[in-house]
């Protein structure tokens, strides 16, 4: 079995654990190395996709930046700022993504905020062979159909996506990929 002892030290590893680092810059591998890659990015794109990503206004739900509060258990969680890329909040996202199930207070129209810090390694993590599904029933196939499902307090969001040239909608794919 596992100890008191060794049970405390794994559940506080685990709180502690991280979440993976954005990759909004260029790699810092040596000239002739080749990263991995899921740490390809082009900075000068992820940085017009977080650019266009706030002037659709998706961040005023999936908000970039939160602070974590004063009585965490542990000290190294107090008072720091995260990039979660959520507000933590229930939203109405609209009839098309709702589901009519009761839960709480919460309608079935109603859905909090996914905190999207991590998802680009979502197709890494799943493998080749595996279905990626997003939302909060894996109906959408890929980030596109996620914010196209987008309704209600997002729809204004979605049809700015929408509007976008190719190049822009690329963009915010590819920031979101960042993350």
């Amino acid at each position: 079995g596992i100890s008191e002892a060794d049970l405390q030290q794994v559940s506080r590893y685990l709180a502690l654990l991280a979440v993976p680092a954005q990759r909004s810059l260029a790699s810092g591998f040596p000239k002739g190395v080749a990263p991995l890659d899921e740490h390809r990015v082009d900075p000068v794109q992820v940085a017009a996709g977080s650019r266009l990503f706030e002037q659709a206004r998706c961040t005023a739900c999936h908000t970039a930046t939160l602070k974590t509060g004063p009585g965490h258990l542990f000290a190294e969680l107090r008072n720091q700022t995260i990039k979660p890329y959520t507000d933590l909040l229930l939203h109405d996202m609209g009839t098309g993504l709702a589901d009519n199930y009761v839960e709480g207070q919460a309608k079935g129209g109603l859905w909090r905020t996914a905190p999207l810090w991590g998802i680009g390694y979502t197709d890494k993590v799943m493998g080749n062979a595996a279905r990626v599904g997003y939302l909060h029933d894996g109906r959408a196939r890929n980030l596109t159909e996620a914010i196209l499902w987008h309704g209600g307090e997002g729809e204004k969001s979605r049809q700015r996506f929408e509007a976008m040239s190719k190049a822009d909608r690329e963009a915010v794919l590819a920031f979101l990929k960042s993350l």
